[in-house]
């Protein structure tokens, strides 16, 4: 799954809840709920941040007076998440019997990780 999205402020680690987007026409700064996608000349904001934040003077603030709620999984994810969990439920394949005979050794190629789009599966110790 994709990573959540953060907060625009300098140094702050929280996840975003909300997006700030300026009307520079109107003078005005609009705090709303967080936005579906990124987009260019908006910022993502914590709550403290989207609670807290002030606009210069002149300007106005528009502010969503609901609670900010972190976004809820997109489809993408839950069906990435799927994916992954199907990849890891299939059996290994079998392996080829081992050269007892005292030749040389053979050399199969097994996997350790496998990857899938963006997720890795990494299979459970043997």
């Amino acid at each position: 799954m994709r990573s959540p999205r953060r907060c625009s402020r300098n140094g702050c680690p929280r996840q975003a809840v909300a997006t700030l987007t300026y009307v520079y026409n109107e003078s005005t700064a609009v705090v709303g709920p967080l936005a579906a996608f990124a987009e260019p000349h908006t910022y993502d904001l914590c709550e403290p941040h989207a609670r807290s934040l002030t606009a210069p003077r002149g300007w106005n603030v528009v502010r969503h007076e609901g609670e900010f709620e972190p976004p809820p999984p997109s489809a993408d994810d839950l069906v990435a998440l799927a994916e992954a969990v199907r990849e890891a439920a299939r059996p290994a394949p079998p392996r080829p019997p081992s050269d007892d005979q005292g030749g040389a050794p053979q050399h199969h190629h097994n996997p350790q990780t496998g990857r899938r789009g963006h997720l890795r599966v990494i299979p459970p110790n043997h």
